[in-house]
């Protein structure tokens, strides 16, 4: 531990933000692992009763399973089944404007994330930029035979770029990893509303 601490404050004041940074992008990668998972978000539960509906009749049933859920598919699926009654076009306005409303839930977190992924790196340089001018600094006021004293430059330029490095580059795959994710469940979304309205829709023999 006093080994980190003697790293972390030859990092220079720029290693506070970094470390911010750091915490916000493990938090946000912890939620989204957990967010994200498929049987969370595209409840089985839901997909199956979906799946099964024959008749006009089964539509109470899957509007009662959806009502023991939340999330952004219960919410949507709930949506239709609710508004089953209105022409087609009407249902499949409601859809999408719930699916865009919704999308920001399971996108949460993610501008976040791409944003440290990209300052991270500059906040980097930034130490390194004051470290280089640290080390000037020393040259400038007692010449270049004082090895010791721009020594302390010459580290916080060096550990704020490979910690900077070190924040950015995770964070930009997570981000990468996770965008990859959502959209796939949102497709994952879509089709099962597309199926929704299409079976309301020759219950009620809409066009």
């Amino acid at each position: 531990m006093e080994n980190i601490m003697i790293f972390f404050s030859k990092g220079g004041i720029v290693m506070y933000p970094l470390l911010l940074s750091s915490i916000i992008a493990l938090a946000i990668v912890v939620e989204k692992t957990i967010s994200l998972r498929k049987r969370k978000v595209v409840i089985p539960e839901i997909t199956s009763i979906l799946d099964n509906i024959k008749s006009k009749e089964d539509i109470g049933l899957a509007t009662s399973i959806c009502n023991k859920y939340s999330g952004p598919f219960a919410n949507i699926i709930k949506a239709g089944l609710e508004n089953k009654d209105l022409p087609r076009e009407e249902i499949k306005e409601i859809l999408v404007d719930n699916g865009k409303q919704e999308v920001h839930k399971i996108e949460k977190g993610l501008p976040i994330l791409e944003t440290i992924g990209g300052i991270a790196p500059l906040l980097g340089l930034l130490g390194t930029v004051i470290g280089i001018l640290k080390v000037f600094n020393v040259i400038h006021m007692m010449g270049v035979g004082q090895a010791p004293a721009m020594a302390g430059g010459i580290s916080e330029a060096l550990i704020t770029t490979v910690v900077g490095l070190s924040v950015g580059i995770p964070s930009v795959v997570a981000y990468n990893y996770f965008t990859s994710k959502s959209e796939g469940l949102i497709l994952e979304i879509e089709k099962y509303s597309t199926k929704l309205l299409n079976k309301i829709s020759s219950f009620s023999g809409k066009n």
